[in-house]
Formats: C-alpha cells, sequence, structure tokens
C-alpha cells in the first residue's frame, strides 16, 4: 500500500511535465519535433495554420482520431501489416529511388516547412511534408493515460456499442479503437473470423497503434538511425537519404538508452541528500535575490530622488535668476516710459517748459529755465536716438539641455567588463612571464584586474581545481616573476568595477624555458672584425656587414677561394649547472651558426686559421684530416646550428658538432622551417647542448659537448646575416607580480 501511495503521489507531481507548452493542457496525441521536444497534433496545426502554411498538418499515424468509430466502418486492409517482400522493394528502387510521397521528382526548390518552437524558443525544420512526417510520442500518451487514471475519482468509461443504457466497458480493441463490455466484445469478434484475433485492451478513450509506425512508408521501425538520430523502417534504410549511415536495430538503441537512462537515475537517486542540499542553496539564493532586488530597487529610487532634488533646485535657481533680470528690465523700461510720456503736449515737462516761458521776469526766468533746459535737451537727444532702455528677449536664457537628455536617456546600469581578450602575440615566458591582454572595444571599463594561474604539469589534488591568484593588477599587463623552469603555465585574467567581476578570459598555455636564463651581452673583442660585424649599443644584437673582402673574393669563386668566418662570443661563461638562452636570427642571414663552445677551443679558433673554404670548391672532396679521426670518440668542443636562409639545417651524426670549419654540410642532412626564436639549453654536468624552438619548445637538435672548461655562447657568420639576443622579461616596465619564493640565478 505504502508502494502505492509513493507512486500516485510522484504520478501528481509530474503533472508539469505533461502539460503541452502551447495549450498549458495534458498533451492530446503528442508529436516529438526535430528538437526533441513535444507539442499536441492539434496546437501544431494551429500553429502553422497561424504561420501561413496550409495542408501540412496531416496526422502523422493516418489512423481515424474518433473513438466513436465503428467496426463495421472499418476496412480489413487496416490490420497489422507485414513487412514489404524483396520484390516488393526492387519494384519500389526501380520506381522512385530517394522521392517523397506528393512531390514529383526532380523538383528544384522543394518547399522546407519550419516551426517555431514554444520549449526551446527557435525555428525547427519540418522538412517537406510537415507534421506527417513526424513521429506520434506513443510513451508520452500510456504516461498521460497513467496519469489521468492515478488522479481521476470515479468517471467509468462505458461501452461505445451497449444500447442505453450502456455498460461499464471491461475491454477495449486497438484494431477496432472502441470500448466494449464483455458481451459487445464477443458479438463484435465472433469466432472464427479475422476480428477474433484482435487482442483486447484495458478500455481507454486514446486508442494508439500498437506499434511505433514510419511517418513515410506507414511501416513498423525497426532500426535507428545513429547519424540523423532518427527511428527508420526497413524501406528508409535502402533510400539515399541513409547512404553511409550509421543504422542499429532498434533493440540495440533501445538497450543502450535505457542502459543510460537507468544509470543517470541511479545516480540521481542515490544523490538526494546533494539535490536536498543545492535545493536549500537554491532558496536561499532566492531570499538573497529578493533581498537585493529590494535593496537595488531603493538605492535606484533614492539616486533617482536625488537627481529630482538636484534638478529641482536647479529648476529653482535659474527661475530666480529669470525673475531678477525681469525685475530690472521692467523697471528699466517703465522709467524711460514715464520720461516719454512727460514729452506730452500739456503734461509733464513739456507743460512745465510751456509754463516757465510765460515768465517775464528775465533774471527770475534765467535762473529757472537753465536747469530747464539741460532736461529738455535731454530729452531731444532722447527723442532724435530713441532706443529701448532694456531688451525685450529673453534668449541669453535658454538652456542647452542635448548633453545632459542624452546622458539621461542612456542612463543604465553599471556593467562588469566583458571578458579580456589576452594578446598572445605579446605575452610569453622567459626569465619570467609577461601577460598582456585587452578589453574588447564595447567593453565597460575595468578598474582593476585579477590575475588567476596554475601549473598544469603537476598531479592533480583531489577537489576542484586550485589557482593561485593576484588581485588588483592595475593597468593590462603584468609580470610572474620566479616561475619554475620547465614547466607548462596556464593564466587567465577578468576584470573589476563597481558592478563586480566579470567573466574570466580564455585560457592561455606558456611553457617556461628548461633551464635558469643565462643573462650576458655580445662580446666583438674576440677574433671579429670591426668592418664586418656590427654590434649594437646595448650589446644585444649583431649585423654581419658582408664587405670587400667578400667581394673580392667572389671574383674567385670558379677558382677556389677563403672566406672569412666572423665570431662574436658571449661575455659570460659557464661553469656548472644548466643554462638556457634564445635569440632571433634574421631570416635573410645568408649562412649563420648558433651554440656554444669552450672558451680556449674558440679563442684559438680565432686567432688562428678562420677561413672557410668556399662551397663551390672542396679540395679535400667532402674528406677531412687523418687527425680529426683519431678524437672521433671524444666530445666535440664545439656544438653549432646552421641557420640559413629561412632553413635549419639537421645534420646526421657529428656532422651538426663541426667547429668553424664549414665542412658540416653532408647531402644526408634535411632542412627544416626557421622557428621566430632559436632557445639553446646548456647541461654542463651532463655535457649536452639542447637546440630548441623557443616559441613551442619543440627540439629541433640534441648533442654532446666537451665541457672540460668554461664554456661560453658563440655566433659565426659567413655573408650577411643577423641575430637578436632576446631581452630579459625583467627589463620591462611593468607591474610584477611574484609566483615563487627562490631567487632569480645571476
Amino acid at each position: 500500500m505504502a508502494a502505492k501511495r509513493g507512486t500516485k503521489t510522484s504520478m501528481k507531481n509530474m503533472e508539469k511535465e505533461l502539460l503541452c507548452p502551447v495549450c498549458q493542457e495534458m498533451y492530446k496525441q503528442p508529436l516529438v519535433l526535430p528538437c526533441t521536444h513535444n507539442v499536441c497534433q492539434a496546437c501544431a496545426r494551429e500553429v502553422l495554420g497561424q504561420q501561413g502554411y496550409v495542408g501540412h498538418g496531416g496526422d502523422p499515424s493516418s489512423e481515424p482520431t474518433s473513438p466513436a468509430s465503428t467496426p463495421s466502418t472499418r476496412s480489413p486492409r487496416l490490420s497489422r501489416r507485414t513487412l514489404p517482400k524483396p520484390d516488393r522493394l526492387d519494384r519500389l528502387l526501380k520506381s522512385g529511388f530517394g522521392t517523397y510521397p506528393g512531390r514529383k521528382r526532380g523538383a528544384l526548390h522543394p518547399q522546407v516547412i519550419t516551426f517555431p518552437c514554444p520549449a526551446c524558443q527557435g525555428d525547427v525544420e519540418l522538412g517537406e511534408r510537415g507534421l506527417a512526417g513526424l513521429f506520434r510520442n506513443l510513451t508520452l500518451e500510456r504516461v498521460v493515460e497513467r496519469y489521468r487514471q492515478s488522479v481521476s475519482v470515479g468517471g467509468a468509461i462505458l461501452c461505445q456499442l451497449c444500447k442505453p443504457p450502456p455498460l461499464e466497458a471491461t475491454k477495449g480493441c486497438t484494431e477496432c479503437r472502441a470500448t466494449f463490455c464483455n458481451e459487445c466484445f464477443k458479438l463484435f469478434h465472433p469466432w472464427g473470423t479475422q476480428k477474433a484475433q484482435h487482442e483486447p485492451t484495458l478500455p481507454t478513450l486514446s486508442f494508439r497503434p500498437k506499434g511505433l509506425m514510419c511517418p513515410d512508408h506507414k511501416e513498423e521501425v525497426t532500426h535507428y538511425c545513429k547519424t540523423c538520430q532518427r527511428l527508420v523502417c526497413q524501406l528508409c534504410r535502402v533510400r539515399r537519404t541513409h547512404s553511409g549511415h550509421k543504422i542499429t536495430p532498434v533493440l540495440s538503441a533501445y538497450q543502450a538508452l535505457k542502459d543510460k537512462l537507468t544509470k543517470s537515475l541511479t545516480y540521481i537517486l542515490g544523490n538526494q541528500d546533494t539535490v536536498q542540499t543545492q535545493i536549500c542553496e537554491l532558496e536561499e539564493t532566492v531570499r538573497h535575490a529578493e533581498v537585493s532586488g529590494q535593496q537595488a530597487k531603493e538605492e535606484v529610487s533614492q539616486l533617482v530622488r536625488g537627481l529630482g532634488a538636484v534638478l529641482e533646485e536647479k529648476r529653482a535657481s535659474l527661475l530666480q535668476a529669470i525673475e531678477e533680470c525681469q525685475q530690472e528690465r521692467l523697471a528699466r523700461l517703465s522709467a524711460q516710459l514715464q520720461e516719454h510720456r512727460s514729452l506730452l503736449d500739456g503734461s509733464g515737462l513739456v507743460g512745465y517748459a510751456q509754463e516757465v516761458l510765460k515768465e517775464t521776469d528775465q533774471p527770475c526766468f534765467v535762473q529757472a529755465a537753465k536747469q530747464l533746459h539741460n532736461r529738455i535737451a535731454r530729452a531731444t537727444e532722447a527723442l532724435q536716438t530713441f532706443r529701448p532702455a532694456a531688451s525685450s528677449s529673453f534668449r541669453h536664457c535658454q538652456l542647452d539641455v542635448g548633453r545632459e537628455m542624452k546622458l539621461l536617456t542612456e542612463l543604465n546600469f553599471l556593467r562588469v567588463p566583458e571578458a579580456p581578450v589576452i594578446d598572445t602575440q605579446r605575452t610569453f615566458a622567459y626569465d619570467q612571464i609577461f601577460l598582456c591582454w585587452r578589453l574588447p572595444p564595447h567593453s565597460p571599463p575595468a578598474w582593476h584586474y585579477t590575475i588567476e594561474f596554475r601549473r598544469t604539469d603537476v598531479p592533480a589534488q583531489p577537489g576542484p581545481t586550485r589557482w593561485q591568484r593576484r588581485e588588483e593588477v592595475r593597468g593590462t599587463s603584468a609580470l610572474l616573476e620566479n616561475p619554475d623552469t620547465g614547466s607548462v603555465y596556464v593564466l587567465r585574467v577578468r576584470g573589476c568595477n563597481k558592478a563586480g567581476y566579470g567573466e574570466y578570459s580564455e585560457d592561455v598555455h606558456l611553457h617556461t624555458p628548461p633551464a635558469p636564463v643565462l643573462h650576458f651581452f655580445l662580446d666583438g673583442r674576440w677574433g671579429s672584425s670591426r668592418e664586418r660585424l656590427a654590434i649594437s649599443k646595448d650589446q644585444r644584437a649583431v649585423r654581419s656587414i658582408p664587405g670587400l673582402p667578400l667581394l673580392l673574393a667572389a671574383e674567385r669563386l670558379l677558382t677556389g677561394c677563403h672566406l672569412s668566418v666572423d665570431v662574436v662570443l658571449g661575455d659570460v661563461a659557464v661553469t656548472q649547472g644548466r643554462s638556457y638562452w634564445a635569440c632571433a636570427v634574421d631570416p635573410a642571414s645568408y649562412l649563420v651558426k648558433v651554440g656554444v663552445g669552450l672558451e680556449s677551443k674558440l679563442q684559438e679558433s680565432f686567432q688562428g686559421a678562420s677561413d672557410v673554404i668556399s662551397p663551390r670548391y672542396d679540395p679535400d672532396s667532402g674528406h677531412d684530416s687523418g687527425a680529426e679521426d683519431t678524437t672521433v670518440e671524444a666530445s666535440p668542443p664545439f656544438a653549432f646550428l646552421t641557420i640559413g636562409m629561412g632553413k635549419i639545417l639537421l645534420g646526421s651524426g657529428a656532422s651538426s658538432n663541426a667547429g668553424l670549419t664549414g665542412r658540416d654540410g653532408p647531402a644526408a642532412g634535411c632542412t627544416v622551417p626557421l622557428p621566430p626564436r632559436l632557445g639553446i639549453c646548456l647541461d654542463y654536468e651532463q655535457g649536452r647542448v639542447s637546440f630548441l624552438d623557443a616559441v613551442s619548445f619543440r627540439g629541433l637538435l640534441e648533442c654532446p659537448l666537451d665541457c672540460s672548461g668554461p664554456v661560453c655562447p658563440a655566433f659565426c657568420f659567413i655573408g650577411g646575416g643577423a641575430v637578436q639576443l632576446q631581452e630579459p622579461v625583467g627589463t620591462k616596465p611593468e607591474r610584477k607580480v611574484t609566483i615563487g619564493g627562490f631567487a632569480k640565478l645571476d
């Protein structure tokens, strides 16, 4: 009983899963859209009608939908259909292979019907046949029917064939699509007829076909196309649309999907405590969202009221200024008006002047007329040069609120910064990691940034991934100091402003050098010619300029000549440990050798023979002297990588380890493209030198080296060429962020 009550409770709780997204009622003959969502067939027809599609709402089941249809109206040919015979398949293939019913072959532009799915809010294509090409979701229909039975109170299903009053139905027939009582079922299924073979079912008002039928061929589906993710029948298998697709039997697809669903459901049911914990967290988040939303409303209301108060105060002050200006102008105009009214005949100043003119006593007249004459003169001048004492226009009091209106119109909530974009061209790892980024063009500004990084080549710890973080980084670049050598770091950045933190940038992975970086400068004091070598002022770049000796030697190329080798060394020698440095070689260089060698041997070579045999004439035919054969087992004192014309020559055996004689170009050697930067890693204790691509840290060549004495970097030039040492990152004036605690090696 408890299990039944639990089943009923679960059935009642899933009602929202059984509602059509269009009519918000229980599904009635649901159809499966290509996006895997469901919709009632009647609702789908209505939606297509509103979209202007007419005649594409056929019933996918091709069965009568009325439950009142009686067995007498049914045709015997609508009974269970068998699989098509092979000869019928051949006729179908010859007559219309790959065509659709209701469409002429060769149609160039068939109409494609789109349906606006109300669940995913997207337009899905139904093909040419519209709803007729969709499957009915019979499983969902059965679930809806069981749900209705679990929540119904009474409401028995009556027999559809009884005379009034009908009896309660006890059986149903899917083939006849009707419900019967016991007597009517026997009457309409007489013994010895085809109808007697109909299998009775439970009484229902919604009849469905026993099996899922193909909407294209009305055949029972037997296979599942994994490529199209669609059930297909025997005819669909041989159609051109499924040619080359991966098709499996329905039983295999059923078992695989059932196992996956069972496993997922078992996981969910086994983690109910986690679900309940997350529900509590979500409920707390909902409450916090309600409180935060109310606080945000109050803050916005307060800010808007503050803006209103400022506007009201400004309005009062502006109106007061206009009022004062108006009173001043009116006073001046009123005084001018009174003066002009006094000039009328018989009034004011004119009347008084007329009376003074009547005075006959000359001394008294002179006394009174002197002051009066001045007033009359001013009045006369005012008449001759009349102008109002004040302007009646208040144009100077007009306000230009265009900018303010634009600001108010654009007034909106402050947005967090968008995800920064890391500049991969400027971001690299050397002695330190230099990280550079920028915000997208229309992103809100960021006050500061947060950098997160971690090593990816360490064993993963249980639990969430741990990131190291650096807060409040100003600017759009930063230095990460003291990274671990020979490691891979993943870095990301996000911005922050008053609105909060934005999204993280895409992760960028950087390889750190395999050994501590060796800092040195170029020293041209040994064996180099100032006429042919030009070293920069910062002693980090050198260029070989072909001069007069090379031009004179060009005249004797066919008879044999000796070309000078120009060599420049580093000013630091290595005597222990592992060291790494990088440089960039100009792709247009004629012939450049980059590597290391014993300091004493290099100096001897500079002071001794420093010529190289012309490649057009080799008197020894490629064979070295016998003296070299006696030391073939010993490690060579030099290790060089040969670069020329944008290529790297990778010789075989010890050919790439020859010295400055230049006879290291065997025919067996191969070439690879020159990377933007070359890396050299020296292991003094092991006596090994590795040449790397300094961008991807891909190995190019590894060879032995005699480390019986101090070893220093060396660069050789034959003809024109240029080399630029990679500048240490620490010299950039950027913000520094410390990663590790160890000190940088000198």
